[in-house]
C-alpha cells in the first residue's frame, strides 16, 4: 500500500515544497488549505480540516506560527492512535508546549527545516529537531523522511535563542538595509558603482524581500532577539559617534577585537575566498 501524508498549508510556498518533495519519494499526498488554492495536480485535495487528518499516518504542518499552537489543539484530539503530528513553525516555544499538551496516542515531532522553498533537494540541507516526548523516537521518524540531511537536536528555548540571531537578527539588518535600498531613486547607477560586497549584500536584502510580510514579521518578533538586537543598536551608536567624534583609535580598536574573536572560530581568508566564488557564479 502506498505511504500517504496530509500536508495543511499545502497552498503556501513551503506546503508546496513539501508536497512536491514527498510525491517524488513515492508518498501520497493529502492537502488542505483554508487561505491559498491548491494548483498540484498530483496531490489529493481535502475537503475539510477534519477530514484531511482523520485518518493520515503522518500530518505535516505548514501553518503560520502564530495559528499553529490552536491548529494542534483543534486537530490532535481528531486524529488517529498512533499517528504522527509534525509542525516545522521558526519559532518553538509555544507550538512545543503545544504539541505535550496532544494526547499520548499521538506522537509529537517538532522540526524547524533550515531552508526555504527555493532548495532544489534535500541531500545536505539543515534540520533542526526540537524533542517533544521521545526524542529518539522522533529523530527516527524525522530521519527516516529526509535521509541525507544534515540534523541538529536542541529544546525548544536554546532553538529561539539561537534562531533569534541566525534568523532574527539577519532578516532584522536586511530588512533595514532594504529599506534604504528602496528609496534610492538612482539606484542603477548605485549598481554600476557597486562592488562585490555591495552586490552580495544587495541580493541577500532582496532575496528576503520575496518572503510573505507575515513569516517576516514572525521572524523579526522573535522574543529572544532584543539581546541582540540591543547589542547591535548599541555597537552602531557607539561606532557613529566615534566616527563624529573622529576617535580613530577607538574605532579601529573596536574593529581588530572583532577580527581577532572571530578569527579564533573561523578562517577569514577562506570565507573572503567563498565570498569571490559567490560573486563569480553570479556574474557568470
Amino acid at each position: 500500500m502506498k505511504k500517504s501524508i496530509t500536508v495543511l498549508g499545502a497552498g503556501g510556498k513551503m506546503g508546496q515544497w513539501f508536497a512536491k518533495y514527498f510525491t517524488s519519494i513515492g508518498y501520497e499526498v493529502i492537502g488542505f488549505d483554508s487561505e491559498a488554492p491548491l494548483t498540484d495536480k498530483t496531490v489529493k485535495k481535502a475537503t475539510s480540516l477534519v477530514g484531511a487528518v482523520l485518518n493520515a499516518d503522518l500530518v505535516l504542518l505548514c501553518t503560520p506560527t502564530r495559528r499553529t499552537p490552536e491548529i494542534i489543539r483543534l486537530i490532535a484530539k481528531e486524529m488517529k492512535r498512533g499517528s504522527y503530528l509534525i509542525e516545522i513553525t521558526s519559532q518553538k516555544a509555544k507550538t512545543a508546549a503545544a504539541l505535550l499538551k496532544i494526547p499520548s496516542k499521538i506522537n509529537p515531532v517538532c522540526i524547524h527545516p533550515m531552508f526555504g522553498p527555493g532548495a532544489k533537494k534535500i541531500k545536505g540541507q539543515n534540520i533542526i529537531s526540537i524533542p517533544i516526548k521521545d526524542a529518539k523516537k522522533e529523530l527516527t521518524l524525522v530521519k527516516s523522511l529526509f535521509e541525507g540531511a544534515n540534523f541538529v537536536t536542541i529544546d525548544a528555548i536554546e532553538h529561539d535563542k539561537k534562531i533569534a540571531v541566525i534568523l532574527g537578527l539577519t532578516h532584522l539588518m536586511n530588512l533595514a538595509f532594504a529599506n534604504i535600498l528602496s528609496k534610492d531613486e538612482k539606484i542603477s547607477l548605485t549598481e554600476r558603482m557597486s562592488g562585490t560586497t555591495f552586490k552580495i549584500q544587495k541580493i541577500l536584502a532582496e532575496s528576503i524581500m520575496t518572503e510573505s510580510v507575515e513569516l517576516i514579521e514572525t521572524i523579526i518578533s522573535n522574543p529572544e532577539i532584543r539581546r541582540s538586537a540591543e547589542e547591535f543598536w548599541k555597537d552602531v551608536g557607539r561606532l557613529l559617534t566615534a566616527i563624529q567624534e573622529n576617535k580613530s583609535e577607538e574605532i579601529t580598536t573596536y574593529i581588530r577585537s572583532v577580527q581577532e574573536n572571530l578569527a579564533k572560530n573561523v578562517s577569514l581568508e577562506e570565507s573572503y575566498k567563498k565570498l569571490n566564488t559567490m560573486i563569480n557564479a553570479i556574474e557568470k
